[in-house]
């Protein structure tokens, strides 16, 4: 299997797909703030000068920031490019954790009484970002079709995966009596 097939390929699960698609909900509200100005946001100009400026952000890195998180978002809420996607948004909340919200703790700033927000709702986004890396775009996406069509991969509960039913059906018969 080349690196391009395993790229898209994935398994056939709708719990995937509410991973991935609430994911890209959750962080494309903050990549528009970046990129667009979108919802109270800087836009890319402000963003850049805040990170370059202020943050002291490589320019490079902080257009991969602006672009993991914006497009990243899309890419998971259609499934297209979910590791690569899953991959930016992990490495964009990893940077936030370590260079922003590490020394404010645990804790997300629900009582107004912290100096900032904690990290704990990167570690939510990093985890689902993990998982979406290890099993792919799941059903619903643009990768499992592009693995069906031009890679020709089967799905699961095709002719050649027996699904746990038939499974049971097979070791258990059933009576006639009791259909």
């Amino acid at each position: 299997m080349n690196a391009l097939q395993k790229m898209f390929e994935t398994e056939n699960r709708t719990g995937t797909v509410i991973v991935r698609v609430l994911l890209g909900l959750v962080i494309f509200p903050h990549g528009a703030q970046k990129l667009l100005g979108w919802f109270g946001g800087h836009g890319l100009e402000g963003t850049l000068g805040f990170f370059t400026q202020t943050m002291g952000v490589p320019m490079i890195i902080a257009l991969l920031v602006i672009a993991g998180e914006f497009f990243g978002a899309l890419g998971l809420i259609t499934g297209f490019l979910t590791r690569l996607s899953a991959f930016g948004i992990f490495a964009t909340m990893m940077g936030a954790l370590l260079m922003v919200h590490w020394n404010n703790g645990f804790f997300m700033n629900w009582s107004g009484q912290q100096a900032g927000e904690g990290f704990e709702f990167h570690l939510l986004a990093m985890g689902m970002a993990v998982a979406l890396m290890v099993s792919g775009g799941g059903r619903y996406s643009v990768d499992g079709w592009i693995a069906r069509t031009f890679f020709k991969t089967q799905e699961e509960g095709s002719q050649n995966v027996k699904s746990p039913s038939s499974v049971y059906a097979h070791n258990h018969p059933v009576q006639e009596g009791a259909r």
